[in-house]
């Protein structure tokens, strides 16, 4: 027997505007969106273990009960989190080619990481189901539509890219461009790593700390840097077109 719209977990059953089975007590009058934007505002001014149910609801003016309407547990208000995170995706370019798309793609997907750097926290226990985190995964295969890829190579392809880009966001999400904006963290981190070392145990490490001031080394990491290293991948995925062309 395949699944109903009722089988549905309650968020996903909001997220998608269907309709389930009515709940006892008020008529809600708070929009899902709203819950996520709330949290979302706590989560970029004071991270991810700043949001709990009672100060999403604080934020809301509402109670904290009255969100259990929406969302059963904090796993259900991090989907939603990510689904105002990330919002849509640009759509796909049918004008260039598929390193084009892809990489526009991963660009757009970096710069959601880095406004909303907290998002590389949230557990991840399933594959998405949201509305707008399918459009990603939508935009994401269209850019391999018209290779040679099967779809499953196509899946695989994505989830490289996907996972390179929330790689890098995870190393360089918390260091700043600017040398003066380090945090006092970082800048313990460098120090004890100049400290710790030893160039003949170390020598590229101890090698990248001598080419700059300690205080910069690993501050620098740019969008030619990122790009630099998608298109690595994406030489990886050009190498499985090419076998699957000839």
């Amino acid at each position: 027997m395949g699944e109903t719209a009722d089988d549905l977990p309650r968020v996903l059953q909001l997220l998608w505007g269907l309709e389930g089975p009515a709940r006892p007590g008020p008529k809600p009058t708070l929009q899902i969106s709203d819950i996520g934007a709330a949290a979302n505002k706590l989560a970029d001014s004071a991270g991810l273990g700043a949001v709990s149910m009672s100060k999403v609801a604080a934020e809301l003016g509402f109670t904290t009960m009255s969100l259990y309407r929406y969302v059963d547990s904090k796993d259900d208000l991090y989907v939603v989190m990510l689904e105002e995170a990330f919002g849509r995706p640009d759509p796909v370019d049918p004008d260039t080619d598929w390193r084009e798309r892809i990489s526009a793609w991963a660009r757009s997907f970096w710069n959601a990481i880095k406004r909303h750097p907290w998002v590389l926290q949230v557990p991840v226990f399933e594959p998405p189901l949201s509305p707008k985190q399918l459009e990603w995964m939508e935009q994401g295969l269209k850019a391999f539509e018209d290779t040679p890829l099967t779809p499953s190579e196509a899946l695989s392809a994505m989830m490289l890219v996907n996972i390179y880009v929330r790689g890098t966001g995870q190393i360089t999400t918390h260091l700043s461009t600017d040398p003066q904006e380090i945090s006092e963290a970082d800048q313990t981190y460098i120090r004890r790593l100049a400290l710790l070392a030893d160039p003949e145990r170390f020598p590229t490490i101890a090698r990248g700390l001598t080419a700059s001031a300690p205080d910069e080394f690993g501050v620098d990491y740019n969008a030619d840097e990122f790009q630099t290293g998608l298109d690595t991948v994406l030489d990886g995925i050009q190498s499985l077109i090419t076998r699957r062309s000839s």
